[in-house]
Order: C-alpha cells, then sequence, then structure tokens
C-alpha cells in the first residue's frame, strides 16, 4: 500500500503492475497476487486499462503507516544515532509491530514532527499531510539558490555518500553549472564544492530561494 500511496500521490492517478514490481523489487505475478487480496479486502480497486489505486480505505491505512514508519525512522535518528541510510530498513520491520500507543508516545516525544530524516513530511495524527513536490536540484540553473529540503531514502548506498561528503538536509545549495547532455552538475552545498551525477541531482529536492 506504501508503494502504490507513492506513485499515486494524485488521487486520479493509477500504478501499473510493472512500477509496484520495480518500486519493491519484487516479480508483476507477486504484485498481481497481493492486489487480489487487497481488492478482496476493499483497499484497493482496479481501473480498466489504467491500473490501480487505493480506496479511501487503502489510502487510511497506507496513511497509518507511513506515519508509523516516518516517526519511527526520525526517532531511530534523533534517538539512537542510527544514520539515515539504515533506518528505513528497522522502520520497515518495526512499523507492524509497534502499537498505536508507543506510536503516539514518539510523536509526542518528538514534539510532533514535521519531517522525517529524509524530509519526508509525516502525516498528522489526522492523517493530513502535505505532499507538494518541490524542485529537484537538477532543475536549477546556473546562479540560482536553494536549500535541501527532501532527498529520496530508495538507494542506502547513495545516502551514504551523501554523509560521507557531509551533505544533508538543511543545507544550501548555489548551482554553478552543468554539462551537457545528461552530464553532472557542479553545485557549492553548505560552502563546499561538488560535482554531483545526474542520478544524485535528480534524487536531491530543494526549495528554491526567493528572488
Amino acid at each position: 500500500m506504501k508503494a502504490i500511496y507513492s506513485l499515486t500521490l494524485d488521487e486520479q492517478q493509477t500504478a501499473s503492475t510493472s512500477q509496484i514490481a520495480d518500486r519493491l523489487g519484487i516479480t508483476p505475478g507477486s504484485v498481481s497476487t497481493m492486489l487480489k487480496r487487497m481488492d478482496h479486502a476493499g483497499l484497493a480497486e482496479h481501473v480498466p486499462y489504467r491500473g490501480v489505486r487505493l480506496t479511501p480505505d487503502g489510502r487510511h491505512l497506507a496513511l497509518t503507516v507511513i506515519r508509523r514508519h516516518r516517526l519511527l525512522e526520525l526517532f531511530l535518528a534523533t534517538s539512537l544515532d542510527i544514520p539515515w541510510e539504515d533506518v528505513h530498513g528497522y522502520a520497515d520491520a518495526l512499523e507492524h509491530a509497534a502499537s498505536d500507543e508507543l506510536i503516539e508516545l514518539i510523536a509526542e516525544k518528538l514534539g510532533d514532527p514535521v519531517a522525517d530524516p529524509h524530509g519526508d513530511p509525516i502525516p498528522t495524527r489526522l492523517l493530513e499531510v502535505d505532499e507538494s513536490q518541490q524542485p529537484i536540484l537538477a532543475d536549477l540553473q546556473p546562479g540560482e539558490h536553494g536549500t535541501i529540503v527532501r532527498v529520496s531514502d530508495s538507494d542506502p548506498a547513495m545516502l551514504r555518500y551523501l554523509s560521507g561528503q557531509r551533505i544533508s538536509i538543511g543545507d544550501t545549495v548555489e548551482m554553478r553549472g552543468r554539462q551537457p547532455f545528461d552530464g553532472p552538475v557542479e553545485v557549492t552545498i553548505a560552502g563546499h564544492d561538488h560535482t554531483l551525477g545526474l542520478t544524485l541531482a535528480n534524487a536531491i529536492h530543494v526549495r528554491r530561494d526567493a528572488t
């Protein structure tokens, strides 16, 4: 459900079996089996010739799990000093075992945070969430400035590399230039010059500075 939710942030969007399989790293056949169970449980529905989307009950349950997951990630990162590249796996293992009471205690302890260690928004207790999309670093034009607000957590190795380069959420960014034909970008982040490949530049979301 988390995978379908992330692929269909607009409630009119649908996700294909292959998209879900790629996101989860499993076979399309396994996805089809799970989708049949979700359809039977009233959590997902198939849209002919388009794909699948969550029902209102499915979105409610997905947001409940996402809230648990992102709160656990932040708790693990801030209270146990677990690196941001590792918290996702731990949170996956814990999100279904933790009680509702424990999750709310964690939220209270953390001061009802609005984002996890990767900058992903945490749904509120009412399961409201701001999923507005920020531009990616690669969208900045030479001379533009911004602030890193979100980083994809899909690749732990990438997060580990960013940690090694001391690049993190909240850092200021200046786009200095880019190479043509999908080449790397030249940026200054928190006062240090970096050359980042396009994959990295597409995984880092920024808030543009007002001009």
